[in-house]
């Protein structure tokens, strides 16, 4: 699979960890735009249209990444991309995030929840099934 021409959006407000992932998932052959906060991930998302999004949960608020999340999905273009969301909300409240069931993904508004700290191959995994669903 050709996946020099994939763009992924990675926010997180976590700077060092930040960086270290547009690195790794670099290393993996795709192209990486950042952003430190929601915000900042909005308007990349607008202005980038990645083919793919991972936002932070926990940044300027509690549920900054649903938010973003739930904007992306709500755009006709976003509702085409995954969106991976990742915590450490399951290590601070013990309570742990799911999206397995349809139902879930429609209220949560993202295609898959990653617990921190999140292992670059399994993400480079998950995004890579995302895209081949997509050629099929």
């Amino acid at each position: 699979m050709d996946t020099e021409k994939k763009k992924i959006l990675l926010v997180d407000d976590d700077v060092d960890l930040l960086e270290q992932s547009k690195v790794q998932i670099e290393a993996k052959g795709y192209s990486v735009v950042t952003a430190e906060n929601s915000n900042e991930g909005w308007e990349k998302f607008k202005t980038e249209k990645p083919d793919a999004a991972v936002i932070d949960l926990m940044m300027e608020e509690h549920d900054s990444g649903f938010v973003l999340s739930y904007k992306i999905k709500k755009e006709s273009y976003g509702k085409n991309i995954p969106v991976i969301v990742v915590t450490s909300a399951a290590y601070i409240t013990g309570y742990k995030f799911d999206v397995s069931t349809g139902e879930e993904r429609e209220w949560i508004k993202c295609d898959e929840i990653l617990n921190k700290p999140v292992v670059i191959e399994e993400l480079v995994q998950k995004l890579e099934s995302y895209f081949a669903e997509k050629v099929i």
